[in-house]
């Protein structure tokens, strides 16, 4: 990875309080937060764009409906006043928002993109990012998923989601990189 220009947005997905509930059941990487919170510092230091995306549900029994606890960010990812948070009611932070045009607007070229879960928002809003001709980098030890259970019934570990979806990911819409490369590039 090179050098990363100024103007490389971060891009920080659903780190929210509703990941810690159980229901969810096994996770990979309990580092991620820890990943994100380095990240975040990372630009904050070198005075680089934050953008935070944070799901909010309309439906009042879902985890990540604003009147639960759920919704709250982690404090690794609490965002600063000023910079920006985009609210979104599906998988991808471009649809239902403005993301994109925020992202226009400030002549953002390269997108570094972190959060959870590595195989639903995080992928999706990855996937959109590379359609769009951003320049994406998706940093693998800062996001995160759990365990999921096929059609068929078939167990798949949070591991197993996890590396999938950044093999799916990787040099079709984004570079998959990890948490000191990036930090390294800055």
């Amino acid at each position: 990875m090179q050098s990363l220009s100024p103007d490389t947005v971060l891009i920080v997905i659903d780190v929210q309080q509703a990941f810690d509930d159980p229901s969810w059941g096994q996770r990979n990487n309990l580092a991620a937060e820890a990943n994100v919170a380095a990240l975040l510092a990372g630009w904050r230091e070198t005075h680089r764009p934050v953008i935070h995306v944070q799901h909010r549900s309309q439906r009042p029994e879902s985890l990540f409906h604003p009147d639960r606890p759920g919704f709250a960010v982690k404090p690794e990812a609490e965002p600063l006043p000023g910079e920006p948070v985009i609210f979104k009611e599906v998988n991808s932070g471009f649809i239902g928002t403005d993301l994109e045009r925020q992202l226009r607007a400030r002549g953002a070229v390269t997108l570094v993109i972190v959060g959870i879960t590595t195989d639903h928002c995080v992928s999706t809003t990855t996937r959109m990012a590379g359609n769009l001709g951003f320049e994406t980098y998706l940093v693998a030890d800062a996001t995160a998923t759990f365990g999921r259970r096929s059609p068929d019934g078939q167990h798949f570990s949070a591991q197993q989601m996890h590396e999938t979806a950044l093999a799916s990911l990787h040099e079709e819409f984004a570079t998959v990189v990890d948490t000191a490369t990036v930090l390294a590039a800055l």
